[in-house]
């Protein structure tokens, strides 16, 4: 696949009505669909890599644990264990609302993608800004759980040049400014709908996408809340994804004209290693490895395992 082994955390498949076609109409005395998605059990434990063993160590490592180590936060969990970046989305509406949903844009900033989550139409562009003074290397995939994962591209990101650098509390900073973006289209194969994205170089970078048939969705927050509405009447499957996971969780609901319905979606926490990257004591992979006098601190934000 490339030089760092993309360990695709956790995945699933949709089915999709093959050639599924939605029509826009006029919506009126739409329903709403209500609900939260929570995650129970213990935190999972986080993937993690070793700076040391990896290019940029100490830029990317302003970000980081303060032992050397970055973590990939893809369980952000609230209050009474609320999941942010769910996606629960309705499967399979015939017609609805205008399916007008925002071009996708992804950042390289601090060596991380953000949003970490996304949906986007079948065969529309993703773009990818490097806001970062180092390169990037984009790798994007297909993902399914019987056949493993496709390329989709594989672009360099070269280093963002435009930064203006400044000293603060005696280091260097700088000021992101937008480099030139790659623009990539998004088509998946038949009876796929979610692609992961990597970064090469730095292989905790990840950003997720789902490809949607219709606009009825929400990408949760930290809170775990989400709304749909402009829904017409009738029985739907509304179903929720979280890139952390490995199923889907689906309910039958019925919408009522002007009316809010309510469900709720529960994960149970994945128990056990859930990747070959995790956190662990090796004497052979230490600072002492970066050249003279480079140290990788957390400047920007501390990571907590």
């Amino acid at each position: 696949m490339f030089a760092w082994v993309l360990f695709v955390v956790s995945w699933g498949m949709l089915t999709i009505t093959p050639a599924w076609s939605y029509t826009e109409i006029s919506v009126v005395e739409g329903g709403t669909l209500k609900g939260t998605v929570t995650l129970v059990g213990e935190k999972p434990r986080p993937m993690a890599m070793n700076l040391v063993t990896i290019p940029d160590a100490v830029y990317c490592g302003r970000i980081s644990t303060g032992t050397g180590w970055r973590i990939v936060e893809d369980f952000l969990i609230g209050s009474g264990g609320t999941l942010k970046d769910a996606v629960v989305m309705l499967k399979n509406v015939e017609k609805g609302k205008a399916f007008d949903i925002p071009k996708v844009e992804v950042e390289a900033i601090d060596c991380d993608f953000s949003p970490f989550v996304n949906v986007i139409k079948d065969r529309e562009e993703l773009t990818v800004i490097n806001m970062d003074p180092i390169e990037h290397d984009i790798q994007g995939y297909e993902t399914a759980r019987e056949r493993g994962a496709r390329i989709l591209f594989n672009r360099p990101l070269p280093m963002n040049p435009f930064h203006k650098v400044v000293q603060m509390f005696g280091e260097n900073s700088h000021t992101h400014m937008p480099g030139k973006p790659m623009v990539e289209e998004i088509h998946l194969r038949k009876n796929r709908n979610i692609f992961v994205m990597q970064c090469g170089f730095h292989p905790y970078m990840f950003s997720w996408g789902v490809v949607l048939d219709n606009p009825y969705y929400f990408i949760t927050k930290e809170d775990g809340a989400f709304q749909i509405s402009d829904i017409p009447q009738g029985k739907y499957e509304v179903v929720a994804w979280h890139p952390g996971m490995k199923a889907y969780l689906k309910q039958t609901i019925q919408i009522e004209p002007g009316k809010i319905s309510n469900v709720n979606f529960q994960y149970e926490s994945p128990k056990g290693r859930r990747s070959a990257h995790e956190m662990h004591d090796n004497p052979r992979f230490g600072e002492e490895l970066l050249d003279e006098g480079e140290k990788i601190v957390p400047s920007l934000r501390q990571q907590i395992p």
